[in-house]
């Protein structure tokens, strides 16, 4: 495959336009990247009084991805909350579920998933919403967080380099493009990998990036780089791949372990350091510049991913991003 044509199979994968919808939501409730919580991030930010910050986020689930495989749903509902507090520099402290059955037989599998996960974890569920008068079952959770420093979608700026860092020790997760390398691991090892973001924060070494969530690391580099207001290049050759995956699939996956990390150069070794030596591959898969594009490149070839300025992607547009 060409690297135009790579370019032009991401760009329309349902995986990566499903993402499209935001602006459409955030849009008729009014919201935009100066609300309060400034939508656009991984988790809403709600600054303290006397210093730090609360975090809050929720994930609503796939209908088809409940019904197909609902104890890992259930799991992935508290997995993909935690990963997003993390992803802002924070630590998770509590979740509620919500959920929807037919029965509570029907719902069983779905509700341990969520305690499974909860337990590895580390963090309780506290409460939540059940109803099992519903003709299919359905999930969403909602996590509370707090950060002393942030990482913010909002703070990549031209310069940086972009490191992406991923658990490559798992297996996909059929039929979806879910990436698991959370399961049968020890609790120690899930807990002190999520760590590492909020100790990243605060040293001061990462100040802006997200975590890898659906649409990939295209899509999740597209939504850094409009949040931010810049163009991205991501070098393909540099990014790790597990063995016998087809780059395309991989650039559209949903891993468990994955963020993109947007660095001053002269912090990226260090910041490599600190994440590899949890032996989760880390490499610097491409750079921040001006601009409004996210350009995939191979040795001499680039191809055009997505011009958000032509395209917007995530947000309605309100006012012109800082880098533009």
């Amino acid at each position: 495959m060409t690297l135009e044509a790579l370019a032009g199979a991401l760009r329309h994968h349902p995986s990566i336009r499903g993402k499209l919808a935001i602006a459409g939501a955030t849009g008729a409730l009014g919201l935009h990247h100066e609300s309060i919580g400034r939508p656009g991030d991984d988790a809403a930010i709600l600054p303290r009084e006397g210093g730090g910050y609360d975090l809050l986020a929720g994930e609503g689930f796939i209908p088809q991805f409940v019904a197909a495989d609902p104890w890992f749903a259930g799991w992935c509902g508290v997995m993909v909350n935690l990963s997003d507090i993390a992803a802002m520099g924070g630590r998770a402290h509590a979740l509620i579920d919500q959920v929807w059955a037919p029965s509570p037989e029907a719902a069983r599998p779905l509700m341990q998933g969520l305690r499974d996960a909860a337990d590895a974890y580390g963090v309780p569920i506290v409460g939540g919403h059940t109803n099992y008068g519903s003709p299919a079952l359905g999930l969403a959770v909602t996590v509370f967080g707090s950060a002393n420093a942030l990482i913010t979608s909002f703070d990549a700026e031209p310069g940086d380099v972009l490191l992406a860092a991923i658990d490559m020790r798992g297996s996909y997760r059929p039929p979806f493009d879910n990436y698991c390398a959370s399961l049968d691991v020890p609790p120690a090892r899930l807990r002190g990998d999520l760590a590492l973001l909020p100790e990243l924060a605060e040293s001061g070494l990462v100040r802006a990036g997200k975590d890898i969530s659906q649409g990939g690391i295209v899509g999740t580099a597209l939504m850094l780089a409009e949040c931010s207001g810049v163009a991205v290049t991501l070098d393909v050759d540099n990014i790790p791949l597990p063995a016998d995956v087809a780059l395309e699939r991989w650039l559209r996956t949903f891993p468990s372990f994955g963020y993109l990390l947007s660095v001053k150069p002269d912090d990226a070794g260090a910041v490599r350091a600190h994440i590899a030596a949890r032996d989760i591959a880390v490499a610097e898969i491409g750079r921040v510049q001006r601009g409004s594009t996210v350009t995939l490149r191979s040795g001499s070839q680039s191809a055009l991913f997505w011009d958000w300025k032509r395209e917007p992607y995530i947000r309605p547009t309100v006012a012109e991003p800082a880098h533009a």
